[in-house]
C-alpha cells in the first residue's frame, strides 16, 4: 500500500491505495512471497467444505482469523464451551468396568480442554476430584495417598500412575 497523494489528506491521514507490480520493492516482494507461502499451507491442510467458508480471503492473515472465528466461535460460544466443559469436570465418575488407563485418558480429555478454554486446575484439585470421582473400593489407597503425598507437587500422570501401582 502507499499514500495516495493525489486525494487531499484527512483528518491527518493519508488514503492509502494498493501498489501496482512496478512499485514494488524487494521487501514488499518478500512480504507478498511469504504471504502465498502461508496461504498454500493453510489451503493444503483444509478439507474442500472449509475450503469453500474461506475461499474469499486476500490473505494469511484474514484466513487465519476467518478458521479462528469458525473454530472457537464468538465470546459467548466459548463461554458456553467452557460452561460444559467445566459440568464435565464436575461430574466425572469412573465407570464401573473401567480401567484406571480408561479413566486417565477420559479425564486428561477433559483438563486438556478445559486448559484450551482458559480454564487450569492445580494438580491439587485434579488430584483432590479424580479421588472424588474413585469408586467406594479405592478410599483407602486415597487416604493413604493424601496423608503421605504432596499433591501440589504431584503432576497428573505420576498420580495416577500410583493408583495404577
Amino acid at each position: 500500500m502507499k499514500a495516495n497523494k493525489a486525494r487531499a489528506i484527512t483528518a491527518g491521514a493519508p488514503q492509502w491505495i494498493e501498489k501496482t507490480g512496478l512499485e514494488y520493492t524487494p521487501e514488499d516482494k518478500n512480504k507478498a512471497n511469504l504471504d502465498n507461502v502461508a496461504k498454500d499451507i493453510l489451503y493444503k491442510t483444509l478439507d474442500k467444505n472449509m475450503f469453500s467458508k474461506i475461499k474469499t480471503c486476500a490473505t494469511a492473515k484474514e484466513i487465519w482469523e476467518k478458521l479462528t472465528q469458525l473454530y472457537e466461535g464468538n465470546d459467548e460460544t466459548k463461554e458456553n464451551k467452557l460452561t460444559v466443559a467445566q459440568q464435565k469436570y464436575e461430574s466425572i465418575k469412573m465407570r464401573e468396568g473401567e480401567t484406571m488407563t480408561e479413566f486417565y485418558e477420559r479425564f486428561s480429555s477433559i483438563v486438556i480442554e478445559l486448559t484450551s478454554l482458559g480454564k487450569e486446575y492445580t494438580n491439587r484439585e485434579q488430584a483432590l476430584k479424580v479421588m472424588r470421582a474413585l469408586p467406594r473400593e479405592w478410599d483407602v489407597k486415597t487416604m493413604a495417598m493424601r496423608e503421605l503425598k504432596n499433591l501440589n507437587k504431584l503432576e497428573l500422570h505420576d498420580f495416577f500412575a500410583n493408583l495404577k501401582a
